[in-house]
């Protein structure tokens, strides 16, 4: 389990990023999908990851230290959170800027071993959440996984979170604000990032 957290750095791009000690997981998801506060509840921390009310407030590729533990094994992990795609409003410029670092970061990281695609629970069928699904799976390396993980389910009932379910067999059911399905998916997390 994660016990402790620390933020690293920030970078723009993969040439200005720092080396890897340690396997990474990297949190993508279109803005004001709660990417921020899902990693401040993983970690127990509230305010790691500054999570903002306004679209695109995440415009850098953000580090954290992750601190875990299993069965008295003590190891850690990176956490990266990555800029949100679609509603921020900066010029088109800056998007393609975003864009093009964005792409060569998550192509030429060999140290990333899971790619955590978030949805909001309410809108499960966007194209551009579609699209970087789509995205993921034309990079993904042998050594890769992505975790499907829907957010704010605590908006939903339950009717709702069933169907999630059904079309999506491999969905987690999250919520920063209740704590639902953070336990389950902070372990597989962890198993799926070194292995076990």
């Amino acid at each position: 389990m994660i016990y402790k957290a620390k933020f690293l750095s920030s970078f723009e791009c993969i040439s200005d990023a720092m080396p890897s000690n340690f396997s990474e997981v990297a949190f993508l998801g279109r803005s004001n999908v709660g990417k921020s506060s899902l990693i401040n509840a993983l970690c127990k921390q509230k305010n790691l990851a500054k999570s903002s009310s306004t679209p695109g407030k995440t415009q850098l590729i953000n580090f954290f230290e992750v601190f875990c533990n299993k069965e008295k094994e003590k190891f850690n992990i990176y956490f990266i959170d990555l800029p949100g795609f679609g509603y921020a409003k900066v010029s088109k410029k800056t998007k393609e800027v975003w864009s093009k670092n964005l792409n060569e970061f998550l192509r030429l990281r060999t140290s990333i071993k899971l790619f955590i695609l978030l949805i909001d629970s309410r809108h499960t069928n966007l194209e551009i959440d579609l699209n970087v699904s789509q995205y993921l799976q034309t990079i993904l390396r042998n050594d890769q996984k992505i975790l499907r993980v829907f957010t704010k389910s605590d908006k939903l009932n339950q009717s709702q979170k069933s169907k999630i379910k059904v079309n999506f067999k491999d969905a987690y059911l999250v919520s920063s604000a209740n704590k639902e399905g953070l336990a389950e998916l902070e372990k597989d997390i962890i198993l799926k990032t070194l292995g076990f």
